[in-house]
């Protein structure tokens, strides 16, 4: 499971990057999440709330899976929800529950996490779809 850039296949969750990098995204997302303003958007609150920490989990469970398929199918999935979790950032600028530059950062490291799982899903569709035992 060899990713582009990677020289090394990793023997486990903890040195998978995207997944290092969703857990950071997701821990930011949180400790927004917490503040007063949100009490207001409790269904905005959730739906971000729930996108944002989904994205770790799948990549985990996809890291799980016996072949590249299978994982692929799950980064695909985390994938979506990156994109389903800057969608409600937008929002959340939009309704001035986040500033401009803290929006910013965020759909940033969104965005780059959406990259990063792009590259590895092409990665292992141009990988023969080999097993991962």
């Amino acid at each position: 499971m060899l990713c582009a850039k990677f020289e090394v296949v990793p023997k486990n969750l903890q040195d998978v990057r995207a997944y290092q990098k969703a857990m950071k995204a997701s821990d930011a997302i949180s400790a927004i999440l917490k503040r007063p303003a949100f009490s207001r958007e409790l269904n905005l609150k959730d739906q971000l709330s729930r996108s944002s920490t989904r994205v770790g989990p799948l990549i985990a469970e996809g890291f799980g899976q016996l072949t590249d398929r299978h994982l692929a199918v799950y980064l695909g999935r985390a994938r979506g929800s990156v994109l389903e979790s800057i969608g409600h950032l937008h929002t959340c600028v939009t309704k001035g529950l986040l500033s401009p530059s803290e929006h910013s950062d965020l759909v940033e490291a969104y965005d780059h996490l959406g990259k990063m799982l792009t590259r590895w899903i092409n990665y292992l569709q141009n990988s023969d779809w080999t097993d991962r035992g």
